[in-house]
């Protein structure tokens, strides 16, 4: 993946807003969900070698 130059006259600034606390909360929850989603699926598709 190459860089990205930025066209003349052009930033490309990211600001983020400032997230309440009950936001803050929700990505907090959801993030934890997933990752034990994700590990759930993973020890799945585990196949032991030796057996």
């Amino acid at each position: 993946m190459g860089l990205i130059k930025e066209p003349e006259g052009v930033d490309f600034v990211i600001q983020s807003k400032v997230l309440t606390h009950k936001q803050e909360q929700e990505l907090s929850e959801y993030i934890s969900k997933r990752k034990r989603e994700i590990k759930k699926k993973s020890k799945k598709r585990f196949i032991p070698q030796n057996v």
